[in-house]
């Protein structure tokens, strides 16, 4: 089975900075594209960042200067990087990944969720 487990999340003030590591580990082949998402009390989740293997990138705009995205693929982990820290970036932040994974004899891809790590930027 894969499983992805977060660290990082805490207590930050606003312009300070965090950063976030998802580490995957199972029966893994291979991670196509890697992602973190967040989600607010009351909101929808959505994507805040995503990574190819390859290292294409793509962020929702309202973090695109602040924050930045990169992976270790050696090492099957994905981080995030968040400078200049708003209370709007106040979440819980998943992090996602595209697994192909063995199971018996059989290659199967799907998605996976990590459990979350609380981001809570405050004065």
């Amino acid at each position: 089975q894969v499983q992805l487990v977060e660290s990082g999340g805490g207590l930050v003030q606003p312009g300070g900075s965090l950063r976030l590591s998802c580490t995957v580990s199972g029966n893994i082949f291979s991670i196509n594209g890697m992602g973190w998402y967040r989600q607010s009390p009351g909101k929808q989740r959505e994507l805040v960042a995503d990574i190819a293997r390859e290292g294409r990138t793509n962020y929702v705009e309202s973090v695109k200067g602040r924050f930045t995205i990169s992976r270790d693929n050696a090492k099957n982990m994905v981080y995030l990087q968040m400078n200049y820290l708003a209370p709007e970036d106040t979440a819980v932040y998943y992090c996602n990944a595209d697994v192909t994974y063995i199971q018996g004899d059989q290659l199967h891809g799907m998605d996976f969720w990590g459990e979350g790590t609380l981001v809570t930027v405050s004065s």
